[in-house]
């Protein structure tokens, strides 16, 4: 029982990084495939961790603490509610598929070539990213959250400047430019956030005079930690900016569309599907749990930042000649609808949102990875340049058309479930914001729809002519992540009854419960 599963789980793919990076140059294979083990011993601990952990016991389980730095109060204290238990599983579910995607994305650009690509480097930065994301959503202790929510950014900026997509119209001069320019950009804008961020939990040690989540929410709720109002409002909007970066949230999401754009497509996946749900994520442990008077506050004005991401996001992803960046463009709506769920302040909203970041991280991985397979192909990431892929390539052409759909919330698609609670929660308590929000939805189908459109159907083109069908290896990464969108958009119930009881108590947290329905009494 005191086995520290938790540390035993974000360990592993640390050690798997550190073992990778020391694999010889010439051994390039066999970087990839002990990656690749480690991803999937991961994958398997937290399968573990989710067998393990009871919806009905406790909030927090699987607990570990020990001193780390005494003299601050700082612990090194980890445990999992529901919601880190379903991102969790996501994140380890994520990997080792991103790895087997990106297989060749980091070898060297021509055969014998003296130009030496670092690929150990690549698998080894990603596993990496995978044990620091684990951390993150298990950490209890604000200061080590922290701690890994700013230093996932580092591998990430290696992945984004080192390892960026070869499918680039200019010169490899404008490509290595672009990439830098993306991985910059990148990393100021999450360093901002992470800088203001680290003020506010310093404010927090000073006026809780410690770090640990578990105990200034038990003294909140007891009434013998007052914050004054003006100190938790500060402190709040310090962390919320930190996590709106990282979300992304408008107007703070600029550096995702080039972050995506530029970066293979097995490292756009780890960026929108796996560390961009850390931000959200935070959004409900930490500003709800910590500031739920202050979160209520700023309320109005988030619902309205989500709204703007839904329909600006939408909007923009439909005008998009790019398809990474219409990708991209597609998430920060999804992330609206995500953020608006949290602060609906509603079990279903809350629900729906938890949903949505598992849902939303299953749909874009497929999406993109198969788009990352076509654009390999072709060597263009340009619409434009595609036409009537179906004719040719039926089986690639289709795994598109379902992730496509699911990216859309097809009704019998996982996304479909979280979209609608989130609707559902969010008009329960704000009507004419679940009203507004109902236009993401259509201009989802469009742009989605056009894409497919574009590319897939038509006459074809001459330089696709050529163009061969899914391979043994991508049918194997694709087919899973399908599967999953089928079996969680028509039985959702395995991963309801592990969210729910986590979202009771950040509900209890807030001191919020449901409206009642307004219906006539029978007469």
């Amino acid at each position: 029982m005191n086995f520290p599963l938790l540390t035993v789980t974000a360990a592993v793919p640390a050690v798997g990084a550190i073992l990778t990076a020391a694999v010889p140059a010439a051994r390039r294979t066999a970087a990839k495939w002990l990656a690749l083990l480690f991803s999937l011993a991961t994958l398997a601990l937290a399968v573990l961790v989710a067998v393990r952990f009871d919806p009905s016991g406790d909030r927090y389980q699987l607990t570990e603490s020990r001193s780390w730095i005494a003299d601050f109060g700082v612990r090194y204290e980890l445990g999992v509610d529901g919601i880190g238990v379903a991102l969790i599983a996501l994140t380890a579910l994520l990997i080792p598929f991103v790895i087997a995607a990106g297989w060749n994305d980091a070898d060297p650009l021509e055969t014998n070539s003296s130009r030496w690509r670092p690929t150990q480097g690549f698998f080894a930065l990603i596993l990496m990213v995978e044990a620091m994301v684990i951390i993150s959503f298990a950490a209890t202790d604000v200061f080590l959250f922290y701690i890994f929510f700013e230093a996932m950014l580092i591998p990430m900026y290696f992945l984004i400047g080192g390892f960026g997509d070869r499918a680039h119209s200019g010169s490899d001069e404008n490509a290595a430019a672009q990439r830098s320019y993306a991985a910059v950009k990148f990393l100021l804008y999450n360093l901002a956030g992470g800088l203001i961020m680290l003020a506010a939990v310093i404010g927090l040690y000073v006026v809780a005079g410690n770090f640990s989540l578990q105990e200034i929410t038990a003294a909140r709720a007891a009434g013998t930690l007052d914050m004054a109002t003006n100190t938790e409002r500060l402190l709040f909007l310090g962390f919320f900016f930190a996590f709106a970066v990282k979300a992304p949230l408008w107007p703070l999401h600029t550096w995702l569309p080039n972050a995506m754009g530029e970066a293979t497509a097995p490292v756009a996946v780890l960026i929108t599907a796996v560390v961009d749900k850390v931000g959200t994520f935070a959004m409900l442990r930490f500003c709800l749990g910590l500031f739920p008077d202050a979160s209520k506050w700023a309320t109005p004005v988030i619902l309205v930042l989500a709204l703007i991401s839904i329909v600006y996001g939408a909007l923009v992803a439909v005008g998009q000649r790019d398809i990474k960046r219409l990708v991209a463009y597609a998430s920060i709506s999804h992330f609206g609808f995500i953020i608006m769920g949290i602060f609906a302040m509603t079990s279903q909203g809350q629900s729906g949102a938890t949903l949505y970041m598992v849902n939303h991280g299953i749909s874009t991985a497929a999406l993109m990875l198969v788009a990352g397979f076509l654009i390999s192909r072709r060597g263009s990431r340009l619409i434009a340049d595609y036409g009537g892929v179906q004719k040719v390539a039926p089986v690639l052409a289709g795994t598109f058309l379902i992730g496509g759909l699911a990216t859309l919330s097809l009704p019998g698609l996982a996304p479909f479930v979280s979209e609608f609670l989130v609707l559902v929660g969010t008009f329960a308590r704000y009507p004419v914001v679940g009203i507004i929000a109902t236009v993401g939805i259509v201009l989802a189908a469009l742009y989605t729809l056009v894409l497919y459109q574009r590319t897939m159907t038509g006459p074809v083109k001459e330089e696709v002519r050529t163009m061969p069908d899914l391979r043994l290896r991508e049918v194997l990464v694709v087919a899973p992540l399908i599967a999953l969108l089928i079996g969680l958009g028509v039985y959702p119930k395995p991963l309801t009854e592990i969210v729910n009881p986590a979202v009771e108590h950040t509900m209890s947290d807030v001191q919020q419960t449901d409206p009642e329905p307004e219906v006539e009494a029978a007469k």
